[in-house]
């Protein structure tokens, strides 16, 4: 349902359906199922193909059926190509400038409250002002960036943040700094977040034909942020106070939004305009598509799970037992190991293309198990650090797996609508994890509490595995199309499948 509008044009050569390069040109971006039924059951969910045969989902899953062998050898002969345009380029700087800033944003709240004499507390509120609008709006948020431009919310976003950071800036450089002043800020960003945030979904498969390489790209770029980030805020806190941090968070918006306004957007695949209904409705359509795949609200219920028992603790808690025991170089060390360990993955992803993508994801997190239970066991530095690296590629490589699962399953007019229900869910359970840290050290240590966050971790990808649904999962290497029988495709443009698009059973023997 996103709105083509005059913005979004065509780039030289670019085949209208929103795909680049020699890739499938079958429709927008995908995500998580194919789009088509309502209500499926697991048997439904598990074979898309519907009895074609194993041959036919083989050829499916890597593309090279008939005529598509020789495109299929042309991307894998030139994967750099299929992701690296020029418009792909500007939304990659985009995405890395945006994810500087927010690695930065932490060290600026609390050099800058704790400097004009506020706490911890404080500082904990004050991050949770953003957090919160923005787990609370972000569905809507889905269903907005379903009815409109994406380009053009995402500049809009980026231009309200630009402005609150500017004004933040203003009150730490002034020394006026108020608490709710600081919190009204971070709800106005978390909300322009919220409106931001699904529109990324719906762009990625617009601009590469090769997904999974572009997602691994965007990976990489914003892990390498991530390591660089609280090292650069600590150097504008040390020369220029709080408000220069805030000053370049404030620049990273402008930049991502310069960026923005350069990239053209192909159009909009057909049958993915606006329809009739109301907001009530397409978020009522965005649930029933959400939970009409198996494998999607399944891998979200179990999140939930690794949220509260793995995740949750392991922030709060290996950040206080590394600096008790090593001191705050030793866990500077460890964080940049995991942020280190999460561009090795995001190169692993690359390369790998696994044709069961959620199987391959779900035993590549099965290393996350090793972090949490080094520090728990009271490892030295040097073997949290490789821990802590290696689970950094296994989280790396789940999520690019993951992210071109729900972006090549999912029909483009509801794509936006479903991720936002995937941030949601993702997020909803971490503070919950968090908060239960701290009783959960008291009554039985903070050592045994990471023990357990290491089995948790295991179980959690044991049961990603044993759900049949998740682990059967069949790659696709295109976009997905609007499936022909949904309400709202125009005549004459029902969507053609490219062949047996499977979500769940193994293929026929």
């Amino acid at each position: 349902m996103t709105v083509t509008s005059s913005d979004e044009e065509p780039r030289d050569g670019a085949p209208p359906d929103g795909a680049t390069g020699s890739g499938p040109a079958t429709g927008a971006r995908g995500g998580g199922g194919p789009g088509a039924g309502r209500a499926r059951d697991d048997s439904a969910d598990g074979a898309r193909g519907g009895g074609r045969g194993e041959d036919v989902g083989r050829r499916a899953a890597d593309g090279r059926s008939g005529t598509d062998r020789s495109r299929a050898g042309l991307l894998d002969g030139g994967r750099s190509r299929a992701v690296w345009s020029r418009d792909f380029v500007l939304f990659f700087v985009a995405r890395a400038l945006a994810r500087l800033g927010e690695t930065m944003l932490p060290v600026a709240l609390a050099a800058g409250l704790l400097r004009y004499g506020y706490g911890a507390g404080a500082v904990g509120l004050a991050m949770a002002a953003s957090a919160a609008p923005f787990a609370g709006l972000v569905v809507f948020g889905g269903v907005i960036a379903d009815r409109f431009s994406t380009r053009r919310l995402m500049i809009g976003a980026d231009l309200v943040r630009l402005v609150a950071q500017s004004v933040a800036a203003a009150l730490f450089f002034t020394g006026h700094v108020v608490l709710w002043q600081v919190c009204v800020i971070g709800a106005v960003n978390g909300a322009a977040g919220a409106v931001f945030q699904p529109g990324v979904a719906s762009t990625v498969p617009r601009l590469a034909a090769d997904i999974q390489g572009a997602n691994g790209a965007i990976r990489i770029a914003e892990s390498a942020a991530q390591l660089a980030g609280p090292a650069l805020a600590g150097l504008l806190v040390a020369f220029a106070s709080a408000g220069g941090v805030f000053v370049a968070h404030a620049g990273t918006f402008a930049l991502s939004a310069l960026c923005l306004l350069l990239l053209r957007l192909p159009p909009a695949a057909p049958g993915s305009g606006p329809r009739g209904g109301g907001f009530r409705a397409d978020l009522a359509e965005g649930w029933r598509e959400f939970r009409s795949r198996t494998w999607l609200w399944g891998v979200i219920v179990i999140w939930c799970v690794y949220m509260i028992s793995v995740w949750g603790p392991t922030v709060p808690l290996v950040a206080t037992e590394m600096v008790r025991a090593h001191g705050p170089r030793a866990y500077g060390l460890v964080n940049s190991a995991l942020g280190a360990g999460t561009v090795v993955g995001g190169l692993l992803a690359l390369r790998l293309r696994p044709r069961r993508m959620l199987r391959a994801g779900s035993l590549a997190l099965l290393a996350f198990a090793c972090f949490p239970a080094s520090v728990g066991a009271g490892f030295g530095v040097p073997a949290v650090s490789a821990c802590a690296a290696v689970a950094g590629a296994g989280t790396s490589l789940w999520g690019v797996m993951w992210a071109t699962s729900v972006q090549t399953q999912v029909a483009p007019d509801v794509l936006n609508r479903i991720h936002a229900y995937d941030v949601a869910g993702s997020l909803a359970m971490m503070p919950v994890g968090q908060a239960l840290a701290g009783p959960a050290a008291s009554a039985i240590g903070a050592d045994n509490v990471l023990l357990v966050s290491g089995v948790m971790s295991l179980v959690v990808c044991a049961a990603l595995l044993s759900v049949p649904a998740i682990r059967g999962l069949v790659r696709v290497d295109g976009p997905a199309p609007r499936p022909p029988d949904t309400p709202g495709a125009p005549p004459g443009q029902a969507a053609r499948a490219p062949g047996p698009r499977k979500t769940g059973a193994r293929p026929r023997a």
